[in-house]
Formats: C-alpha cells, sequence, structure tokens
C-alpha cells in the first residue's frame, strides 16, 4: 500500500448532518506569553502586556455576543488556553468565567481547564482559580530536565515545576495533567525515563506527551538549519515513545487517545469533543469553531481583534449567526460543513481515539455506516494490519499507533482542509 497514491471518495451529497447531542465545548484564547518558547509556532506573543485590559474586554465582548447570536446554548467544559493563560492576573480569569456564565447555560459539572505556566502557580492564585470553579490544571512542564528546559526556552527549572504540581495538590485541585515532550534536540533516551520516572512520581491525573515538531520560521528551526541544534532523531522519538506507552501503562493509565493518558474516569472532556467531531466554540484571535454547520477561525491579530470588537454592535441578530460575526465581527475564515467534510474530520480525529469510531454512533450520525463511507480504504488498511473493523466499529491497533500518519493520509480529501483545534 503506497499512502502517497491518491485516495477516491464516494460523492456525498446532501445538508450537514446533526452532530451528537450535547452540550458545546468552548475554548477561550489567551495569546499572552512573558516569553515565546524558540519552537512555538502557535498564534502567542510576548511583550503584549499593555493590551490585556482592552484583550479581556474584547473576549467578554465577543463571548457576550455569541451568547446572544446562539441563544445561550449550554456549555460542558471551558477551556482556557494559549499562550499561557496562568499569566493573565486571576481577576481577569474571574471577569470572562462570570461573562460565559451570563452568557451560556454551563452545566453544574463542566469540566473548566486552565493551561498554566509552572512559574505562576503560588498559592494566592491556586485558590483563586479553584473560587472561580476551574477544576482542572494543565500544566506546561515539557521536561524535568534543566538543560533541555533551557534550550526550550521555558522560564521555569524541575524543582520549580515539580513545587508548581505539589502546590496545585495542597490548594485542592484533585484533576491535574502534566505536558511533557520527546524527541528534542541532544536528549537522551536516559535523559528521557527519568522525567518519565519524575512525572509519575508525582501521580497526575492525566499526562499529554508530544514528539517535537520543528516548525517552519521558528528560531527553533533557525537553530537546527544553522547547525546549532540537531535535527530530531524520529527512530530515537519513536523509541521514547514506545517506553513511555510502557511506563505508563504498568503504572496504571489508560491510553486513550494518541498522546494522552489518564487515570480512569479522568480523560479530558474538552479534548474529547474535538476528537469525537463534537461541535465547539472559540473566541479569542485565531481561535477556531465548529458550530452551526460551519467550520471557521477568527481573524489572527490581537490588536486587530480588539479593534474589531470595539466596532462591534449586534443591532440585528437574526439569521445565520456566523454570517452575522464575519460580517460585524472577528471571524475572518468560513467555511462549510458539508457532510463528506464532517466525515473526512469523524475518520481523522476519531482514529486517533483508542476506541476508535463506533460504528453505532457513525450510523446514527450519517445515516450510513463506515463501510459507506470508506470501505476500500478500511479494506485496505485492515490487510495490512493497520486497522481493525468489528461489530463495534472501526480503530488503530495500539501496537501501530506509532504509525497513525500512514493511516490518516488514507481519509483525507485533498479538496477538503484538514480540522482545526483551537488555537
Amino acid at each position: 500500500m503506497d499512502a502517497r497514491q491518491p485516495v477516491i471518495f464516494p460523492v456525498i451529497s446532501g445538508p450537514p448532518s446533526a452532530p451528537a447531542d450535547g452540550p458545546l465545548a468552548l475554548y477561550v484564547h489567551i495569546p499572552f506569553c512573558e516569553t515565546k518558547c524558540p519552537y512555538c509556532d502557535f498564534n502567542t506573543y510576548a511583550a503584549i502586556e499593555p493590551l490585556m485590559p482592552e484583550y479581556v474586554a474584547a473576549l467578554a465582548s465577543e463571548i457576550e455576543s455569541w451568547g446572544a447570536l446562539l441563544d445561550h446554548p449550554q456549555i460542558g467544559t471551558i477551556f482556557f488556553g494559549g499562550g499561557t493563560p496562568s499569566y493573565l492576573p486571576s481577576s481577569d480569569i474571574e471577569t470572562l468565567l462570570t461573562t460565559v456564565r451570563g452568557e451560556f447555560a454551563v452545566a453544574g459539572d463542566a469540566e473548566i481547564t486552565l493551561e498554566s505556566n509552572p512559574g505562576d502557580l503560588d498559592a494566592a492564585k491556586l485558590a483563586a482559580y479553584l473560587d472561580q470553579g476551574v477544576n482542572r490544571l494543565s500544566i506546561g512542564v515539557q521536561s524535568f530536565d534543566d538543560g533541555l528546559l533551557a534550550m526550550l526556552g521555558r522560564r521555569h527549572d524541575a524543582a520549580s515545576a515539580v513545587s508548581a504540581f505539589e502546590a496545585a495538590r495542597a490548594a485542592g485541585f484533585e484533576n491535574v495533567s502534566i505536558d511533557l515532550m520527546f524527541g528534542l534536540p541532544n536528549q537522551t533516551r536516559e535523559q528521557w525515563g527519568e522525567t518519565l520516572s519524575q512525572c509519575l512520581s508525582l501521580e497526575p491525573d492525566h499526562t499529554s506527551l508530544y514528539a517535537l515538531t520543528v516548525e517552519p520560521n521558528t528560531p527553533m528551526e533557525h537553530s537546527v538549519n544553522s547547525g546549532e541544534l540537531p535535527e530530531p532523531d524520529p527512530d530515537l522519538a519513536a523509541d521514547m515513545y514506545l517506553d513511555a506507552c510502557d511506563g505508563l501503562e504498568r503504572s496504571g493509565y489508560s491510553h486513550y487517545e494518541i498522546s494522552n493518558w489518564a487515570r480512569a474516569g479522568l480523560e479530558s472532556r474538552h479534548n474529547l469533543a474535538y476528537w469525537r467531531s463534537s461541535p465547539y466554540l472559540g473566541v479569542g484571535p485565531g481561535a477556531h469553531s465548529y458550530v452551526s454547520g460551519h467550520r471557521f477561525a477568527n481573524l489572527k491579530s490581537p490588536r486587530a481583534y480588539i479593534g474589531r470588537m470595539a466596532d462591534l454592535s449586534l443591532d440585528d441578530i437574526s439569521g445565520d449567526p456566523v454570517a452575522v460575526m464575519r460580517r460585524d465581527g472577528p471571524v475572518a475564515d468560513v467555511e462549510e460543513a458539508t457532510i463528506s467534510i464532517e466525515i473526512s474530520d469523524v475518520f481523522m480525529m476519531g482514529l486517533r481515539l483508542s476506541g476508535g469510531i463506533s460504528a453505532r454512533a457513525f450510523e446514527e450520525r450519517f445515516g450510513m455506516t463506515v463501510r459507506d463511507a470508506r470501505a476500500e480504504q478500511i479494506d485496505e488498511l485492515v490487510v495490512a494490519g493497520m486497522l481493525v473493523s468489528d461489530e463495534a466499529g472501526i480503530r488503530i491497533p495500539h501496537d501501530r499507533w506509532l504509525m497513525g500518519n500512514e493511516v490518516f493520509v488514507r481519509f483525507i480529501d485533498d479538496s477538503i482542509s484538514s480540522p482545526a483545534l483551537p488555537r
């Protein structure tokens, strides 16, 4: 099987299908960072702190606008991402959560996550988060090796990362996730093993592990191209991934998504909404959304976003909400989510999950079986041992997750853009 061959898809016509019933997932983008990491290509910025007050006001305005346009729907999860949400004053997080609760029906058991940098998490800030209803922390540790942290441009050391985690536990957080990176320039397998051991000793409730990608036009790409840093070794990164799979499984974590592990019942509900192709709303510059039969994204510049929101006046909220926000608000790029697009999204995102794609849920949503949609691709991948297909649905075997991209490419239609997560 040659993954480079063109993929032929059946023509599927008709209006977009209705995603599975359930509350909306809300992503709130915070673009501020004290320093910009050299590997990062997210829509984030350093040295724009003077914009914080205007930015928070603009975010609140966008939240209010969407609440009115969407008729105040239920919210099941809220995720503050970035950037560094913990870099904002905790009073700003309170303002934004108060606005969300005023405009949306926030579920009583809503998962409310805040991404954080270890150096920001003192006792006062952690207590404020809990009082405001934040019930899940995602701490960007990345490594427990001080030399590698310095190479990554992180503004914390290993000791402060441990202290931050312990402070979160002492404050009362019962759901704490740790983010780590592997496959780094100059990182040895032994260093990775030590970082994994330190992580497991803290007993986080969830952990996300990401292989470094040297993104174009980043300072790290320049360092690699100039020879200042070696190019990451993909074979070594694969060994590190397998080491993590083994260590986390032995420690009782469920490997529920390619890059994510959790204790029972503590999977990231917000991210599961993305992987299950459920509706989500992103607010802030560059944030992506999948709402009202459309995929769309906001303009990227924080200054332009603030200006756009300052000029917004929703005198007429009738008609399509996305069209209104494209005409008068910050929405810049819109794509209609046709059935073909939705089916491609479901395959691309759902196959990242341990359980894969549910045959029953797929048929309920689209009125066809998974084989009706992609029989040729499924059969080829099953024969190659890259996919399991049974009455429950289809999934990638765990021992083939390292080759997940070879599966995903078989479900890409070159005429359709890949789904983008809220950033």
